[in-house]
């Protein structure tokens, strides 16, 4: 069974499903402190709206990657879910914020919070989250986040749910994350390495694979940045990897949120402009390209729909 904000279900029930999105982005304690930030009603209502039309384009599942330093509003997301359909797994963990208190504290001392959140409920709730975020950025990963990502796996060995790394391509900071994971004893089928479409380096993208990981391609969208790889040469790469016979560890997502005041009103206009189609992206754009370029449905249907329910919930 999988944790939901609005259950457990089954595997068989979570349909088409994007491995690395958000609904709110803010920072640790913003939502209540200055609410007008979040917005938290006009969120709601957005989000209703979207993931609504999600559903209806054909899109049943999001794992929502927000942990506590990405102000997480556990409530907010089980009211979308209910409202729009699309069933949303929740997070635990710690983003790249990492709070100072964590700082100086040993990971056996922090797994057991992610673990309550996991077995038990988020804030007082019983809603549970069904996967581990963690991350790492420009420079790899510093000592606050291997204390982090050693907690994480302690919870995963005792759990069970997998590991969601944000991660920096272009360093190859998913190498340094999976040593420090590998060594800690988790399984290489439990963690994901994302934003891995942001490198164009096979020999590090099929590295990963090599190792069990899952390969994240969830900044499909971000095409339209400068400097970044276009969407053309993302799915090319994809389809390097596919013919490598690597379509069973490959998970797909737009790393999208309806509200993220994190970014700035300048770059949240600019990605709108870019992306009309929200959650739907990798529906609405990507699939129609892969079909053009000769990728059969059902590799598609593997990647969206199979790859995720074994991911969150392996045989």
């Amino acid at each position: 069974m999988i944790n939901t904000v609005t259950g457990s279900v089954r595997p068989c029930d979570l349909g088409a499903t994007m491995a690395h999105e958000h609904v709110l982005l803010t920072s640790a304690g913003i939502n209540r402190t200055f609410p007008e930030l979040a917005e938290r009603e006009r969120t709601r209502e957005k989000a209703i709206t979207q993931l609504t039309a999600a559903s209806e384009g054909g899109l049943g599942a999001i794992i929502d990657v927000t942990p506590m330093d990405l102000g997480r509003d556990i409530e907010l997301l089980r009211e979308v879910s209910e409202a729009s359909g699309v069933r949303i797994v929740a997070s635990t963990g710690v983003w790249f914020d990492v709070p100072r208190i964590f700082w100086s504290m040993r990971p056996g001392e922090i797994a057991p919070l992610f673990v309550r959140e996991i077995l038990v409920g988020i804030e007082g709730t019983g809603i549970r989250a069904g996967a581990i975020k963690v991350a790492s950025h420009i420079g790899g990963v510093t000592p606050e986040a291997e204390i982090i990502l050693r907690a994480a796996a302690i919870a995963q060995k005792e759990t069970g749910v997998p590991i969601s790394c944000h991660s920096y391509a272009p360093e190859r900071v998913g190498d340094r994350q999976l040593d420090v994971l590998l060594a800690e004893g988790v399984d290489a089928s439990r963690i994901y390495i994302g934003h891995s479409d942001d490198s164009d380096d096979l020999d590090y993208l099929t590295g990963v694979l090599d190792r069990g990981a899952w390969l994240g391609l969830d900044h499909l969208n971000f095409g339209h940045r400068q400097g970044a790889l276009t969407l053309e040469e993302r799915l090319t790469n994809l389809m390097h990897l596919l013919e490598a016979g690597h379509a069973g560890r490959i998970l797909f997502g737009q790393d999208w949120a309806v509200n993220m005041p994190v970014l700035g009103s300048d770059l949240l206009s600019e990605r709108e402009a870019y992306n009309p189609h929200g959650y739907l992206f990798v529906m609405n754009v990507v699939v129609p390209k892969l079909l053009e370029m000769g990728v059969d449905r059902a590799t598609i249907d593997r990647i969206t729909v199979e790859n995720p329910r074994r991911f969150l919930a392996p045989a």
